[in-house]
């Protein structure tokens, strides 16, 4: 599992081997979404007669974990350069 992972760019063998470690079974989460929502990496929602407020990060589930994703994408976004599959999206929402 962990050698499938870190087929992923930004996922290296350290963030693959604790990701293997950590999450008991990935066939659990519906999304990557509720994946994320798991370790923490998505805003609370409070949400009210239709209108989708979102709150700060929180920062619930494994800290190291999420140390690593966010260190991984931010390594991930500063190599790519050019026509990278994904880049649009990562320039969209650091703006």
């Amino acid at each position: 599992m962990a050698r499938l992972l870190s087929s992923i760019p930004g996922i290296g063998p350290i963030t693959a081997t604790a990701l293997a470690a950590t999450v008991p079974d990935a066939t659990m989460f519906r999304s990557g979404r509720e994946f994320a929502a798991w370790l923490g990496l998505t805003p609370k929602q409070k949400s009210t007669g239709g209108k989708d407020l979102f709150g700060r990060v929180t920062k619930q589930g494994n800290s190291y974990l999420r140390h690593l994703l966010v260190i991984g994408g931010t390594q991930r976004r500063s190599v790519s350069k050019g026509t990278v599959p994904g880049r649009r999206w990562l320039d969209r929402s650091s703006a």
